[in-house]
């Protein structure tokens, strides 16, 4: 268990520790910027709605209108779009796809001048939204240039970090923000627990540290589903698997490939609805949405379950296409044993990511449905939460962190040794 950290701590691995400590410094420089108010505005009263999900991704930025109230979101947005546009809708996305490298480096250029665009319309929006009537244009649009400003040097630091740090800049800077609310949320709970409810001190006690032990074990489930995986076995015609003790290749595919980005999309298409009720403020429509389009009633909730649903069908299939996939493995040579290549094969891919995506959209369904239900049940405040996207993205930034600083110490052991021979 110690291993790696007494390796960490090696005199050879000096630079890595340098590289871990610049990723901490220039994360507390976002954690500090945070907390960093925009001149002549006011912290956020209400609730934020559909919007609480970049509140909480900015590390509570966008409640207390900070410079950093739009965090990378809108880089986040333009990256989806940018996803989605390779699927042959334009052609020059699909060949900036199929370029490669060269290709993935254009496209990503493409992602930030799209994010900073996307960054100064949402700033505008705010600024309307939340600075009220009575101020002149010229304000609006100071306000929209700082945030906008924010969100740019968000992203110039996440470069930062990806190269002289670890880890991805863009992921970790998210991770951060999240992180950073969450010992406020323990001292809620704790207050609200122990002190709020009128319980006993003993029972207050109990009810706290039931919280706390359900949160891990969420956090110890989305682990072990975020690690799952189907193998499927490959063979490679050039290659025999009868040797005993020989090696099996395999093609791994997780049984959440979405991510998270099914919630997001569910939660964008919900949230268009409520926007425009809040710019059009007709009564009759503002009441249907709140009572069939809102998550939080059992009708917005099986349409919120329904979307989750198909976008975790849509984006799976979207990143892998069982035909290319099927086409890539027959240009190489391999081929699934029993199974026949081409046709047969592609069906055969498809029918194992169908059967993982029941699966995967059963878990984020179950994640971004603890939140509501824990809410309704427990009446605590909104800010006090189990499960939810953020937890699942904390988990998957801190997994994927965590393999990249182990497979670079394994790698460098393994020069080291091979070194000395």
């Amino acid at each position: 268990m110690f291993q790696p950290l007494k390796q960490l701590m090696s005199p050879i691995n000096k630079d890595l520790r340098q590289r871990i400590l610049f990723t901490l410094g220039a994360l507390l420089i976002f954690v500090v910027g945070t907390g960093i108010q925009i001149p002549g505005t006011a912290d956020v009263t209400g609730s934020l709605g559909f919007l609480e999900l970049i509140n909480v991704m900015g590390g509570g930025a966008l409640k207390q209108f900070s410079i950093f109230a739009l965090g990378v979101m809108p880089y986040i947005t333009a990256s989806i779009i940018t996803q989605l546009l390779q699927m042959d809708i334009i052609p020059y996305f699909s060949e900036l796809k199929n370029q490669g490298p060269v290709g993935r480096q254009k496209i990503n250029q493409i992602n930030r001048y799209m994010g900073i665009i996307f960054a100064f319309i949402e700033g505008l929006a705010f600024a309307f939204a939340f600075l009220g009537a009575g101020k002149s244009t010229l304000d609006y649009m100071y306000v929209a240039t700082i945030m906008t400003a924010g969100t740019a040097f968000l992203l110039w630091l996440g470069d930062q970090i990806t190269q002289k740090g670890i880890g991805n800049g863009i992921s970790l800077i998210i991770m951060a923000g999240i992180i950073s609310t969450l010992p406020t949320m323990f001292v809620t709970a704790f207050n609200e627990l122990v002190f709020e409810r009128g319980l006993a001190l003993p029972l207050g006690i109990a009810a706290f540290v039931g919280f706390v032990i359900i949160y891990f074990l969420i956090i110890i489930g989305v682990i072990f589903v975020e690690n799952s995986e189907r193998k499927i076995t490959i063979q490679y015609a050039n290659k025999t698997s009868s040797a005993f003790g020989s090696n099996q290749s395999f093609m791994p595919m997780k049984v959440n490939s979405a991510g998270v980005v099914p919630v997001i999309f569910a939660s964008s298409l919900l949230a268009i609805p409520a926007t425009i009720a809040q710019f059009v403020k007709n009564e009759a429509f503002t009441n249907f949405v709140n009572t069939y389009l809102n998550y939080t009633t059992p009708v917005g909730f099986l349409i919120f379950v329904v979307l989750i649903y198909f976008f975790a069908y849509f984006y799976t299939f979207l990143q892998l296409k069982p035909d290319e996939l099927a086409k890539n493995l027959q240009d190489n040579g391999g081929f699934i044993p029993g199974v026949r290549p081409g046709k047969d094969t592609e069906k055969y891919i498809g029918s194992i990511l169908s059967k993982l995506t029941i699966v995967g959209g059963l878990f984020l369904v179950i994640i971004s449905g603890l939140p509501i239900i824990f809410s309704n049940i427990t009446k605590l405040p909104a800010s006090v939460t189990i499960g939810g996207t953020s937890l699942l993205i904390v988990v998957g930034v801190a997994l994927e962190t965590y393999k990249q600083l182990e497979g670079s110490l394994v790698t460098r052991t393994y020069k080291k040794g091979y070194s000395r021979r």
